[in-house]
């Protein structure tokens, strides 16, 4: 019957086309609105050794007449996924005028072929053949890709772009199972401590997650979600402003848009029992796409560390040993759902959202002996403080998305809103037990319990619209809102024998709010003039704060009026891949909250911190010179130079004040504006191939630092010379088996100004760190990992990795200043071994939901357009 079916309509067909009358088809082309669809297109798509390329992108265009700008454009007719064996079989095309073949796969040159059915009129008696066999369609392997400059062949190590560098994290097989803070010991440029504390180029960064401020930490994202990482030392003018001169550090999460579904399934342990486990899944059909992933991470940390200080100032001196060992039992939970709806081939609506939970029971004990350097002798004392705490937050995110494209190419507008909000609870009891000399008889008792909550919001609304100009130009503008809200309490108690209870001590209690908005507005231009390509912007940005103590009922606030913030990059291409690029620009670092507050928080008596109401904002100016050179063998080359100066410097210091609590002098942790700093160095990053089966990526950045207080009571930090390694080499060997060996070197350097902390962290930890009054010691660290795939296509992987194989990612500072002398090591989970387990699973197939859809096809095409 289906034989019968087709035969008819092919003699209708031969009907419709030969037999019309004169004024029927001119030059052998439909009328106007008219098209027959009934050609077919089928082949198969191999790589450049001749093995089949499954799920790939095959696309049919064609030229048609747009009514609203009455010229031609390329139209989207249908499109396919290649099957397993490579396999494409496209039907029901136009088969009057040219089509426009265009295959895409990652790694590979797009290849693009110019197709008709109808070239010339049949022979009398004949029929035209509307069915094509393509054949074998090779694809070369290409190196270069999107608009950067990739260094490597599949899947590319690095792609630098004119205002940061991409860094792909997948092969990053060390980090499986882990969070953040594993991937970023293997990106270039990024330092990160024992703590999870990152640094770039001796400062702290801003973190953002897919382009969006974040308040989570890197602790509280896991590895396996992370797609990539972007760095960017000197921020474009669509960025926000602030950070200083540290730059952002973007983490783009995977997001899958293959039709069909696929996802993957993770579990691992590491030495100490700790458990991870997570899977996601993405589903896509249609008009619909919906990603899901999950995690749980259980930590059992161990950490142990020695703070010996010199108090020279008391009378008599005073010297303190205090000797730590601790632990901290929890984990976090992290999940995320996703929902994007392709309302048309230019409309994309987007809603995400993700939920972090995290408990940990944090305990430790510290010895700690006293020696008062009276002149006729030694007073010696000694005392036990064992804490046992208990630590929780759950944070809840919101995104919403637009994005619209236009009928001209490029032309793009995005509306975003981003919130972000949660809680956290802290309960911790303090036994300290006193004794004349150590290991004798216990003289004393002092009990004290710290009950603590706190929440926040942080909500971000934002648009960006894009407008390609001329050939080449592009505008770029945006505006965006962001509003900030902390509210904290922390209660001290102190247990009262006589009346056999807790007695709240609310002279040390802190209590307070705060809020803070920032508004900015962009714009950047840039364009290309045969091989020089420039891109300026201007950025401004106002902002306002209001905090207040709740127990007092003190109120403060600061707004800062509108400043410019200019952005300037300029590159230029030269003969063998070779390009310098030059950038200069203008960033802000405003003082939070912790930094600000006129309080000296003493719930900790060891680590007394005050803020400073007479705070200013820093003003960073950088300029950076860059040269890219891409090698014989892709072997690729990036060198910079660049000088970072800093008015007003935010930054923390250790001075000799009352103590409110007790009413007696004691060091206390605080900040000032110091007069101005700078940063001068040169950075180097070097991919090379060595073999198919190894490449090496290396990382150096020397420079020299230094603080100028300006202030006779605080002494200037020396400028000191210095020097950040990293290497990571991988290896891809027989047997289906892969080695990542990193490692990292820093040599003796400066503390870093302003660590930031994230949501649920509390005040900073300023134990033993003062930025402008110390340098931290030479370290490094080694880490080596081993991974394992089993099944077809790789779909099981098992990893082995080992972490500080040597226990010498060891943090040892020095602090001085007028007051005092200070010694500070600790060293975190040396040695850590962990195994992962992962599986991949998935059918890319457009009939997943066995329904017919006439568009379905097409929209599994759209997906380069709709991101």
């Amino acid at each position: 019957m289906q034989k019968i079916i087709w035969l008819l309509a092919m003699l209708t067909l031969s009907v419709s086309v030969y037999a019309q009358p004169p004024g029927g088809f001119p030059g052998g082309a439909p009328p106007p609105g008219k098209t027959l669809n009934a050609g077919h297109l089928y082949g198969k798509i191999l790589d450049n050794e001749g093995k089949p390329l499954p799920y790939t992108s095959v696309i049919v265009f064609q030229n048609r007449m747009d009514s609203a700008s009455g010229v031609k454009k390329e139209v989207l007719i249908k499109g396919a996924m290649t099957q397993n064996n490579g396999d494409f079989s496209l039907e029901e095309l136009p088969v009057f005028g040219p089509l426009v073949l265009k295959v895409t796969a990652t790694g590979f040159k797009p290849y693009t072929q110019t197709i008709s059915f109808i070239t010339k009129k049949p022979a009398p008696g004949t029929m035209p053949s509307f069915d094509k066999d393509l054949g074998n369609i090779k694809l070369a392997s290409d190196i270069s890709q999107l608009q950067g400059v990739t260094v490597t062949a599949a899947k590319p190590l690095m792609k630098v772009d004119m205002d940061k560098k991409v860094f792909n994290v997948e092969q990053n097989i060390s980090s499986a199972g882990g969070t953040a803070q594993d991937v970023m010991k293997n990106v270039p440029s990024v330092n990160i401590d024992i703590d999870g504390n990152m640094t770039m180029r001796n400062a702290t960064p801003q973190l953002y997650i897919d382009g969006r401020p974040t308040t989570l930490t890197l602790d509280q994202i896991p590895a396996d979600a992370i797609e990539s990482v972007e760095v960017m030392t000197t921020p474009s003018a669509k960025y926000d402003a602030s950070g200083g001169g540290a730059g952002i550090v973007n983490i783009v999460l995977k997001k899958n848009r293959k039709t069909g579904y696929n996802g993957n399934l993770r579990a691992g342990v590491d030495k100490r029992g700790g458990l991870n486990g997570g899977g996601d899944i993405n589903l896509r059909q249609g008009k619909f796409n919906i990603t899901a992933s999950g995690m749980g991470n259980q930590m059992k940390d161990r950490t142990t560390g020695k703070t010996d200080r010199n108090d020279i100032s008391a009378d008599p001196a005073i010297h303190t040993l205090q000797q730590n060992s601790s632990k901290n039992n929890g984990g976090f939970l992290f999940g995320r759902l996703g929902l994007d709806y392709f309302m048309n081939n230019r409309t994309t609506l987007s809603v995400s959202g993700i939920k972090v939970h995290g408990s940990f029971k944090p305990s430790s004990i510290l010895d700690i002996d006293t020696d008062s350097l009276f002149s006729g002798g030694t007073s010696t004392a000694f005392s036990r403080r064992v804490t046992n705490s208990s630590r929780t937050f759950n944070g809840n995110g919101l995104v919403l998305g637009l994005k619209h494209l236009f009928p001209k190419e490029g032309e793009e507008l995005t509306v975003d809103g981003n919130y972000f909000g949660g809680t956290n609870t802290n309960h911790s009891l303090y036994n300290t037990d006193y004794y004349n000399i150590k290991g004798g008889a216990v003289t004393g008792n002092e009990l004290q319990k710290i009950d603590g909550s706190g929440k926040m919001r942080h909500i971000t609304a934002q648009t960006d619209y894009v407008k390609p100009l001329g050939a080449k130009g592009k505008l770029e503008t945006g505006l965006r809102a962001t509003f900030r809200h902390i509210e904290n309490r922390n209660f001290n108690y102190m247990f009262d024998e006589a009346a056999d209870q807790y007695i709240l001590t609310s002279n040390i209690s802190s209590n307070y709010k705060n809020n803070e908005s920032v508004y900015a507005a962009y714009a950047s231009f840039s364009n290309s003039i045969h091989n020089f390509s420039y891109k300026v912007g201007l950025r401004v940005e106002s902002s306002e704060y209001n905090g207040e103590l709740i127990q007092t009922g003190q109120k403060f606030s600061n707004t800062y009026s509108a400043s410019l913030f200019p952005t300037v990059f300029l590159s230029q291409k030269f003969k063998h891949d070779q390009e310098i690029q030059l950038s200069v620009t203008r960033r802000i670092n405003r003082p939070n909250f912790f930094q600000l507050i006129p309080f000296a928080d003493s719930t900790d008596r060891l680590n007394i911190t005050k803020g400073n109401p007479n705070l200013v904002p820093e003003f960073t100016r950088s300029v950076e010179l860059s040269y890219l050179k891409t090698f014989k063998g892709n072997h690729t080359l990036l060198a910079s130079a660049y000088y970072k100066y800093t008015d007003n410097t935010i930054t923390s210091y250790i001075d000799r004040q009352t103590d409110d609590a007790t009413g007696n002098t004691a060091l206390i942790n605080t900040y000032i504006n110091a007069n101005s700093s700078y940063t001068t160095g040169a950075e180097i990053t070097v991919m090379n191939y060595l073999t198919k089966w190894w490449n090496v990526s290396t990382n150096i950045n020397l420079y020299n630092s230094k603080v100028n207080t300006g202030t006779a009571a605080v002494t200037n930090q020396e400028a000191l010379w210095s020097m950040f390694g990293k290497l990571n080499s991988n290896f891809n060997l027989p047997a289906a088996i892969d080695l990542q060996l990193t490692a990292t070197y820093q040599s003796k350097t400066n503390l870093p100004v302003n660590t930031n902390k994230g949501f649920g962290d509390g005040p900073p930890d300023m134990q033993a760190q003062s930025s402008s009054q110390g340098y931290i010691r030479s370290f490094y660290g080694i880490d080596l990992a081993v991974k394992k795939s089993f099944l077809k296509n790789k779909a099981l992987n098992v990893t082995l990795s080992v972490s500080d194989i040597f226990r010498s990612r060891i943090t040892d500072q020095y602090s001085y200043s007028a007051y005092f002398t200070q010694n500070y090591t600790r060293l975190r989970n040396p040695q850590m071994f962990k195994l992962n387990f992962a599986y991949r699973f998935g059918k890319v197939d457009a009939s997943l939901f066995k329904r017919k859809s006439s568009g379905a096809g097409n929209q599994g095409m759209m997906d380069g357009m709709q991101q």
